[in-house]
């Protein structure tokens, strides 16, 4: 059973990413409050997503069934390309793209009715769910509802296809060159008709515009991957930075607390002393009466004094 910790998590990557920082920091602050340092720790580890990953963590969180599907597709995938199955590959590869798009809908829809000004980068989200369906752990870190940036799988093309080429169970005929008959199951394996000098000039062509595709899509990739560690290390520093910067808003507020019970202390012990003054002032002015009236009387007294 998930515990409290477990379910404010979920509510942060729940909640449109512009608001995690703040989230986190008040849900750090409350655990701290609270003596539980451990939850703090781990509060203060998370990360806040992106956009793109935020949209695929409601998707999780929300419609988990949605994520099976595209799980238990990409396992029949798998054991259609481990088969050579090409219409089996074909059914599948026209039902991903179906499916794909009905989960970025979904998720595009939770996070509009989340946050109907958000601009949505839904391409990205697409990536991250094509990613899922090729690898088992990018399937894995979806599940979890708690991505921090989208995913991409560099390897994931058109499903592959399996080489044209017949497969009978009638014997070879003598003579066959070996490198062109493979066993299968038992049968032979008889490769059609080599192709013309245009159709092997045409497919060089594309080999080689796809290698070259390839390699700058490699290059891409290595470029964008070390702009992604390099941004890391500075959301590291900037979160980092932010936790010590909350630190010290968290100490000013206590010296601030301390400062504003002493102020009241020192504004009741003004108002004792103004009220003992104006005592002080009724009592001397009165003193100062009684002297007149006295002084008065003598010297009365001593105007009517008898020769």
């Amino acid at each position: 059973m998930p515990s409290a910790t477990d379910d404010l998590i979920q509510r942060l990557y729940e909640s449109p990413p512009d608001g995690f920082v703040a989230a986190r920091t008040a849900a750090i602050a409350d655990a701290r409050k609270a003596g539980d340092r451990a939850t703090a720790k781990r509060l203060a580890a998370l990360k806040k997503p992106t956009v793109a990953a935020w949209v695929v963590n409601l998707l999780a969180l929300r419609r988990p069934e949605l994520i099976e599907e595209l799980v238990e597709l990409s396992t029949s995938l798998r054991e259609a390309q481990r088969g050579l199955d090409g219409t089996a590959l074909r059914e599948l590869t026209n039902q991903r793209r179906q499916v794909v798009s009905a989960l970025v809908a979904a998720a595009g829809k939770l996070a509009r009715a989340e946050e109907p000004s958000i601009k949505l980068p839904l391409g990205e989200v697409e990536a991250t769910l094509t990613a899922a369906l090729a690898e088992p752990e990018i399937a894995a870190q979806v599940r979890t509802g708690r991505l921090i940036r989208s995913a991409t799988y560099a390897g994931f093309g058109e499903v592959p296809r399996p080489r044209l080429r017949l497969v009978t169970d009638e014997a070879a005929p003598d003579g066959e060159d070996d490198d062109e008959l493979e066993d299968d199951e038992g049968g032979e394996v008889v490769e059609f008709p080599q192709q013309s000098a245009r159709e092997r000039a045409a497919a060089e062509r594309r080999r080689r515009e796809f290698e070259q595709r390839r390699r700058e899509l490699r290059r891409e990739l290595s470029a964008a991957q070390a702009a992604e560690r390099r941004a890391d290390e500075q959301l590291e520093r900037a979160e980092k930075a932010e936790r010590d910067a909350g630190h010290l808003v968290e100490d000013l507020d206590a010296e601030l607390a301390e400062l504003e019970r002493r102020r009241t202390e020192a504004q009741a012990d003004v108002a004792r002393r103004k009220q003992a003054r104006r005592l002080a002032e009724r009592e001397t002015a009165a003193a100062r009466r009684q002297v007149g009236d006295v002084q008065a009387a003598l010297e009365d007294l001593e105007a009517d004094e008898p020769d």
